[in-house]
Order: structure tokens, then sequence, then C-alpha cells
């Protein structure tokens, strides 16, 4: 199981408009195309960083959650050039989002393996370098692929 493989090109936006983590939550969202069930889905997102932020430091957050309105496992990559506030765990600013949303019952079981591998690629900081430089969508999957993760 490779990382890469778990994005769609349509699911990457490399230039949030966000300037709330709120509002980044729903450009996110917005990115799966849900439809009327992404109030839905927002609110469990908001529910789970009430909890404590998904902002793991280093300019990374990794929102997740589990819910039926998925029918699997879903991830999605955006990016605030500028960074903006998180809560995250260092307090600074968070330039690259990973959401995470999955079934409550998965037969295949990735949402925690793919949420270690999303927080084991971002430990590396040429790849957070590599992906401030990205222009476009198939720059960002060969950043996934020469990472090997």
């Amino acid at each position: 199981m490779k990382l890469v493989e778990f994005f769609a090109q349509n699911e990457i936006d490399l230039d949030l408009k966000a300037e709330t983590k709120e509002e980044a939550l729903r450009e996110m969202v917005d990115l799966l195309g849900v439809g009327e069930k992404s109030e839905e889905l927002y609110g469990l997102l908001k529910k789970r960083e009430n909890l404590g932020s998904t902002g793991i430091g280093k300019g990374v957050a990794i929102p997740h959650c589990r819910s039926l309105v998925v029918d699997r496992l879903r991830v999605v990559y955006g990016r605030k050039e500028k960074g903006l506030s998180f809560g995250a765990v260092d307090d600074k600013p968070v330039h690259h989002l990973f959401l995470i949303v999955a079934p409550p019952v998965e037969i295949s079981n990735q949402y925690l393996p793919v949420l270690g591998k999303i927080a084991q690629f971002c430990k590396n900081p040429k790849n957070l370098s590599r992906l401030d430089e990205v222009q476009s969508a198939a720059d960002f999957f060969k950043v996934l692929e020469q990472a090997d993760v």
C-alpha cells in the first residue's frame, strides 16, 4: 500500500482560500464532493477538532474522522501558502492539510495505517519543502511517489 494510491487528482487544492481553521475544513470537505452531506461531515470534523487540534506541528494538520458520509477511505490534500492558525501543537501556522475520512466499519482497515503514513511522510522536512514547491496535482503525485510512503 502506497500513500499515493489514496489520492485523486480532483481532491487536491494547492491554493486554499481559507483564512480560518473552520473555512479550511469546509474547503477540504468540499473537495470530497459529498454534496448535501458536507454539513454533516464538517460537523464531525469540528467535533473532532474540539477534542484537540489535529495540527501536528511543522506546518501540518491531519484532520480526520469516521463517517457514514463516505463508503470508502478518502484522503484530500490542501495547501495554504501563507499558512493559517490551526491551534497546532507548536503554535505555528499550518500550510499543509491532509483530510482523512473513512466509514465507521472498514473491511480493509486502512484508516490508521494511512494516518500513520501521512504523519511519517510529514516528519521529513524535505517532503514538506517539496510540497511547498509543487505547481500541479501531477507534481504532488511525484512528490508522494519519490518519498516512497
